[in-house]
């Protein structure tokens, strides 16, 4: 069984209106309809297994995705997960993806039921897309939204002012999200760090107590792992995105401490198994010594009545 007090339940007993059910996919979209692609992942809380592969992004606020059809309609109970990465190569990985014309236009950024204006939340780029930028044009870009980007989408905006920078100061804002992105990822089902697959693995395994059918595998070369950086620009990277580096060690800690408490119930859990084996053996063996030594009597008492005969 999960450990309850590591295990956050979103959704629970949740009653059908009149209208007809939704399909999965229906339940696995927010209040918007849009697709949860960028968000947190939903895990069903009633057995299913899910085998394959986990989902690899850290996820916007849980509050925000409970609402709406998900929480009129939708049968399954639901823990949300997430997976954090290193945030300097986590940073370095979406600079290549951008470099190749990724964009988030799509993405409504939605908080407190509106998008930010273009004054809150200007572009960094003219044109279509931010294709062939330098990774320092990337990191000159003060409204790069790359910057402690694991921060903000695990913490409430709305505790800030959303996208508005001027309802508190800087420092003030700063704290508030940070503060929102811990307790927010300490209540979370379960969360796993991409630097330590085989650890996410048991651990996700152990929460839901269901097994994937093959390990994870730990590619330490990737794209970002590619990029050859000097130490100043490394420094000018976790300066951009010290919310997130502050997070994953926080993070780093909390996972290692789940990971140590299941590995310790484990072993405790086989120790009692062992224990329970050894008693039921030894009182196995008591008894076939019982019945020997009942059988010998017999025996032997049979043995002098028919001597007397």
């Amino acid at each position: 069984m999960p450990r309850t007090d590591l295990l956050l339940p979103i959704l629970e007993g949740l009653q059908f209106s009149s209208r007809s059910t939704p399909t999965s996919q229906e339940c696995l979209q927010n209040p918007n309809g849009e697709s949860r692609a960028g968000g947190p992942s939903p895990v069903p809380a009633q057995g299913h297994d899910r085998r394959g592969a986990l989902p690899w992004r850290p996820g916007s606020k849980p509050v925000l995705m409970v609402r709406g059809v998900m929480a009129q309609y939708c049968k399954w109970n639901f823990y949300y997960i997430t997976i954090l990465r290193d945030p300097v190569s986590r940073y370095l990985s979406e600079w290549r993806h951008v470099q190749r014309g990724a964009t988030w236009k799509a993405s409504l950024h939605v908080c407190d039921g509106r998008s930010p204006t273009t004054e809150e939340l200007p572009s960094c780029y003219t044109g279509d897309d931010w294709s062939g930028c330098s990774l320092q044009e990337f990191m000159d870009c003060p409204y790069n939204l790359a910057n402690n980007r694991q921060v903000r989408m695990l913490s409430d905006l709305s505790l800030v002012g959303c996208y508005n920078l001027s309802v508190m100061p800087e420092e003030q804002r700063n704290k508030v999200l940070l503060d929102s992105a811990k307790e927010n990822l300490k209540r979370m089902a379960f969360f796993g760090l991409t630097e330590f697959q085989r650890k996410t693995q048991y651990l996700f395994e152990k929460t839901f107590n269901m097994n994937f059918i093959s390990p994870f595998t730990q590619y330490n070369s990737t794209r970002a792992s590619s990029v050859e950086i000097d130490k100043q620009t490394q420094q000018r990277i976790e300066a951009l995105n010290f919310l997130d580096v502050e997070l994953y060690d926080y993070a780093k800690d909390l996972f290692l401490q789940r990971y140590q408490y299941m590995r310790q119930k484990e072993h405790q859990e086989a120790r009692r198994k062992r224990q329970e084996q050894r008693k039921i053996l030894r009182a196995k063996q008591a008894h076939l010594r019982e019945q020997g030594e009942n059988s010998s009597s017999t025996d032997y008492t049979g043995n002098v009545e028919r001597w007397r005969r």
